[in-house]
């Protein structure tokens, strides 16, 4: 018996062509792109939806505000900011004359505010350091107060400092129940939100908000270290303080140097604490150079000051970041050549 298979019949690579069947399969549009070309690119258009959020969210304002700082802004032209007179340069010699009232307040703030930052970084960076090395080792109840150190950095920013400015209160304050009636430390309650007091509470409080972030970072890169080390370190003879200094310092060089620069970014610009703390007018001790702008723009109404100062604290935090990270690959260019 003969089988006559006609061209409509025919087999091929995918099966019979039937009469009104699909046919073979066409090829995806991402299938014709390059391997190498999606493998290069595919990272940046994963990217794109944040790009354009951060376009939006943080680049547009900025630029709107480098804008406003070259304009003669005031109440009467706020509506419509674009028809506000063209000042130029004078916003910028005004807020670095420290000759004049401006400037003088200006550099003022901003000695503050490196002060305060100097204070707030070294000390949340050591008690992180020295409570993430106390964490390490295993005993009872250490899960328990690792969250507790995190309670800080969890809860809102309001939330706790509008509780440390009812502690801080003068006469039904917490601060001077246990500093003046508990172990009479003091003679008579000092106030802690008005004065120069009021720089120690801002330190305090930036502190107490800002450690444990520390601590969660320090304790994350302590277990990249190997314990074979320690162990070495103890046979030999090491004690607990040149282990710290030999192996867990060295160690964590690489994450403290971008923690620090975090810590420093986030205190220089902080200005929900001493707003929180203090409310639209800070004392002259505690006078951070955030608060400052804001009463520049929002209390004596000359925007365009205040954004010609915000544009200034741009730049010197641009300047700090890039001669830090200059300065921190220096470093560790060096130390992989030795």
């Amino acid at each position: 018996m003969t089988v006559t298979t006609t061209a409509r019949q025919r087999p091929t690579a995918t099966g019979p062509v039937r009469k009104g069947g699909p046919g073979p399969p066409r090829r995806r549009v991402l299938d014709r792109v390059p391997a190498r070309l999606r493998r290069v690119g595919l990272p940046y258009l994963l990217l794109l939806p944040a790009l354009a959020l951060e376009l939006l969210i943080h680049l547009v304002p900025m630029a709107v505000g480098i804008a406003m700082a070259f304009k003669v802004l005031t109440p009467r032209y706020i509506r419509d900011w674009t028809t506000a007179p063209w000042a130029g340069w004078d916003n910028f010699r005004v807020s670095v004359d420290i000759s004049a009232p401006v400037g003088e307040a200006l550099l003022h703030s901003f000695l503050v505010t490196c002060a305060f930052t100097t204070l707030a970084v070294g000390l949340s960076w050591l008690l992180g350091t020295a409570a993430a090395i106390l964490m390490q080792d295993r005993f009872r109840g250490r899960g328990l107060l690792r969250a507790a150190f995190l309670v800080p950095y969890a809860l809102p920013v309001y939330a706790a400092v509008i509780t440390w400015s009812f502690m801080f209160q003068r006469d039904t304050g917490l601060v001077n129940h246990v500093l003046n009636d508990q172990l009479g430390l003091v003679d008579t309650p000092p106030f802690w939100l008005i004065g120069d007091n009021s720089f120690t509470a801002l330190v305090v409080v930036s502190v107490w908000r800002s450690w444990p972030f520390a601590f969660l970072v320090l304790m994350a890169g302590l277990q990249n270290i190997p314990r074979e080390l320690y162990e070495a370190a103890a046979v030999d003879g090491a004690g607990i303080w040149q282990q710290i200094r030999r192996i867990t310092l060295p160690s964590l060089r690489p994450v403290n140097q971008v923690l620090v620069l975090v810590l420093f970014l986030w205190t220089f610009n902080d200005f929900n604490t001493p707003y929180v703390l203090f409310g639209k007018s800070a004392p002259e001790a505690a006078d951070l150079i955030s608060i400052h702008i804001y009463q520049s723009s929002f209390v004596t109404w000359n925007f365009g000051a205040g954004a010609a100062m915000s544009v200034l604290l741009l730049l010197f935090l641009l300047v700090v970041t890039a001669l830090y990270l200059l300065a921190t690959s220096y470093r560790r260019k060096k130390s992989a050549d030795v």
